[in-house]
């Protein structure tokens, strides 16, 4: 099977260059990148005024499934991704049963072959059944296929069992993500604590609870040696720490989602539950550290932190909704509409971010864009606007703060291993 892309603006993440190219792939690999292809093909697509990019990689999602299918589930999940343009994700462990034995990463993998073509990479527990209480088998699961380990959605509260959790990772050679949030300050609590918790009368949940366990983590990745990668930062803080230890050599990397960076504390006000999510937004100067860190590299990746959840869970009041916001077929307009069409950023640096640093951090060969690598793309029209409509996504679910919002860029085709999962038809 050959597949011909021609007329592309191809985005090279890692170079940094945007480059008029034409893409031949060959049984699922890419075997021509040059100017001017001529040879035949069994599919031939023409990206004239398009973007072609290596396929997205999300390295945290909330699929669901096992237990909470109702929300979302691998299948789903995966026809979401596509839509959103991302050819691999890491999905997280905190499902119902938890992702904590070799035989629940096996069923994760095994269902996801049966998806739309994404490619699902398990992150398993750290703890047994996220209580922070036992840890997790590594060595199994990473002969089960788990490509991570992470407790997300909870923050290991034990500094003890953290630094025992990354001495046994670093013998895996597994990335430990981090959900820093102190427990005992924000249990409970809905939003950011400050001007918005006051206007609501709620209890906030601070900033400082997660730049303490920020630091706590950091210094813990520096005296162990073991790669930790903190997950959706939110603070400007916690960038600061981040980038000082950086600068110090810690193995250390990290991940912000769209809503960092485009949205403040005040979308509660206006989107109630649909804005309420752990880390939780946040201020205006937090959004300007965000984009500082994007901007200089401190901040390694945009992932989208997809967290499906079921209407009745969304639409309780403020203080008993859920939190989470689903993201998978947003992300990539809502990061061009924010940081690319602001010109913030230029169109390789955000690629990257979502596409070559994910895939390093995982270990996983993709996110580059060269002969002889996986046919795995991602063509969008970066100037194409559309305005967010959630009851026509492909996921269950329709929890996202975004609706009604006019963003621009639109993805035209996804593919992987050089066929094509998914085809925008309104062209």
């Amino acid at each position: 099977m050959k597949l011909l892309i021609q007329n592309g603006r191809v985005v090279h993440p890692v170079t940094g260059t945007v480059l008029l190219q034409d893409i031949l792939v060959e049984d699922g690999k890419i075997s021509l990148l040059e100017r001017g292809i001529t040879l035949q093909a069994d599919q031939t697509i023409n990206a004239a005024g398009l973007a072609v990019c290596p396929g997205l990689v999300d390295m945290h999602v909330h699929l669901r499934d096992p237990g909470q299918t109702y929300k979302e589930d691998i299948l789903t999940g995966c026809a979401a991704a596509a839509r959103g343009g991302i050819t691999s994700l890491a999905c997280m462990a905190n499902t119902n049963p938890v992702t904590d034995t070799p035989e629940r990463v096996a069923y994760i993998r095994q269902r996801a072959e049966q998806g739309c073509g994404v490619q699902v990479y398990p992150v398993a527990a750290v703890s047994m059944g996220l209580k922070g209480k036992e840890l997790t088998d590594a060595e199994a699961l990473k002969k089960a296929g788990a490509i991570a380990l992470s407790d997300d959605g909870n923050n290991v509260d034990s500094a003890n069992l953290m630094r025992d959790a990354l001495i046994r990772a670093r013998r895996q050679k597994l990335p430990i993500l981090s959900h820093c949030e102190d427990t005992s300050m924000v249990a409970g609590r809905a939003v950011n604590e400050g001007s918005v918790s006051r206007q609501l009368w709620l209890e906030g949940r601070p900033a400082i609870a997660e730049e303490i366990m920020v630091m706590r983590d950091a210094m813990l990745a520096e005296e162990t040696g073991a790669h930790v990668h903190i997950c959706h930062v939110s603070s400007a803080r916690s960038v600061d720490i981040i980038r000082k230890m950086k600068k110090k050599g810690v193995p250390i990397s990290c991940e912000t989602c769209p809503q960092y960076f485009s949205l403040t504390e005040d979308e509660v006000l206006a989107r109630g539950p649909m804005a309420r999510v752990n880390p939780p937004l946040r201020t205006k100067k937090d959004v300007t550290g965000i984009i500082s860190g994007l901007k200089d590299g401190t901040i390694d990746v945009i992932a989208t932190d997809h967290a499906p959840h079921s209407v009745d869970e969304k639409t309780r009041p403020l203080s008993r909704a859920l939190s989470g916001m689903i993201g998978l077929e947003t992300s990539l307009a809502v990061t061009l509409t924010a940081l690319y069409h602001t010109k913030k950023m230029e169109l390789p640096a955000i690629i990257r971010r979502m596409t070559a640093n994910p895939a390093d951090i995982l270990h996983i060969a993709k996110g580059r864009m060269s002969m002889g690598v996986d046919a795995d793309l991602t063509i969008f029209d970066p100037d194409e606007e559309w305005v967010v409509d959630p009851l026509l996504f492909a996921s269950k679910a329709r929890n996202t703060p975004f609706t009604g919002r006019t963003v621009k860029g639109r993805v035209k085709y996804t593919i992987v291993h050089g066929q094509i999962i998914y085809q925008d038809t309104k062209q």
